[in-house]
């Protein structure tokens, strides 16, 4: 997202900032399941959820390209953290 002028820097590094609570979130409560990761994950989307607006109101949004770059993020993760969830499992409460 970062090589796209769409999608402002500034918000590209909010986002980061998100995925990068969620590995820290995952590495303190260290879930034992797929539905305490999902926990975790949904959270995160709820932010993703709320960037949203703002990403509108800089003349860009979380569509396609970024949902699925967004998406991708999540499936890496849980998967360098050993789970294997379904993506779409993970961002299933994502309005974007």
């Amino acid at each position: 997202m970062y090589a796209d002028p769409y999608f402002p820097n500034g918000l590209v590094d909010r986002a980061r900032g998100i995925l990068i609570r969620l590995c820290e979130q995952i590495e303190a409560q260290r879930p034992a399941d797929l539905d305490g990761l999902y926990v975790l994950t949904h959270e995160a989307t709820e932010e993703f959820n709320a960037l949203t607006l703002v990403f509108e109101q800089h003349g860009s949004a979380i569509e396609t390209v970024a949902r699925n770059c967004i998406a991708a993020d999540f499936a890496f993760i849980a998967k360098a953290y050993g789970y294997q969830a379904e993506t779409e499992a993970m961002i299933e409460n994502s309005d974007w």
